[in-house]
């Protein structure tokens, strides 16, 4: 007598219906609910980060499209988007850096523009009250926070700024280089230092003392402009519609408050 063998039942199919209903719950929580908004990188000059990252949240509430910073010395970003680094757009605190990436041929032609200026002031501690200018420029300091007189524009513009009024060859060997203005004006405001050269933008919201300003209208060999160009790549489209907003009046609002002079 033949017996037949039939598929077996009970405890094994219902493991099976149990798994799938198992593997489609897990589906459920995994599939995404609704696509997320696209996203753009802007490599910023550190000195205008805050005023940039206030105008990301006006574009983001306007847009829906989240914008993530790239904070750093303008030279350093300027290295890391001829390397390849993502960025969609870039805000540098000079002209020099902005050169360097055009010639490197990252640049989108014909976006590249001024949007603001800037002027150089030397703070010093608030607990330092009986520092002066003129001790800076007889070389009677014994630290001088800068950016690096070689590369970081604060820096650079310090430098020629010091040069003009013959004082570089006195204060150089106090100089305590650092890679963005802003650590220069932590180093001022922790008292590590006499005295620092930084933007009047950054002095405005830090606890120091302002014993010069070097106003643009008195030293016309100062340029201190901010460009900003939208980079080669994937993001083009929406750094352009960035750039506009960041010529727009929401954002020139944003950084004339903040201290900045506007070019648009």
């Amino acid at each position: 007598m033949n017996r037949c063998s039939h598929p077996a039942t009970g405890p094994v199919t219902k493991t099976v219906q149990w798994l799938s209903l198992g593997i489609t719950v897990f589906a459920a929580f995994v599939t995404p609910v609704a696509a997320q908004p696209p996203g753009l990188v802007v490599s910023v000059a550190a000195s205008v980060s805050d005023a940039l990252e206030e105008i990301a949240g006006l574009y983001r509430a306007a847009t829906g499209v989240t914008v993530a910073l790239n904070v750093g010395g303008s030279n350093t970003l300027a290295r890391q988007i001829n390397e390849g680094a993502k960025a969609g757009l870039f805000l540098s605190a000079d002209d020099i850096q902005m050169n360097l990436v055009e010639k490197a041929g990252r640049i989108v032609p014909g976006t590249r523009t001024r949007l603001l200026t800037n002027e150089l002031v030397v703070v010093a501690p608030v607990t330092a009250s009986s520092f002066t200018l003129s001790q800076l420029m007889e070389g009677r300091v014994r630290r001088l926070a800068m950016g690096e007189p070689a590369a970081v524009p604060a820096g650079v513009y310090g430098r020629l700024w010091l040069e003009h009024e013959r004082a570089w060859s006195r204060v150089e060997s106090k100089v305590v280089p650092f890679p963005t203005v802003r650590a220069v004006l932590a180093a001022v405001e922790a008292g590590r230092v006499d005295a620092g050269i930084v933007y009047r933008t950054d002095a405005l919201s830090a606890r120091v003392r302002v014993i010069a300003r070097v106003a643009a209208a008195d030293h016309r060999y100062l340029d201190i402009t901010y460009p900003v160009a939208v980079i080669r790549g994937p993001s083009e489209a929406e750094a352009r519609r960035f750039l506009q907003f960041l010529q727009g009046p929401a954002a020139r609002t944003v950084f004339e408050t903040r201290g900045f002079g506007t070019l648009q």
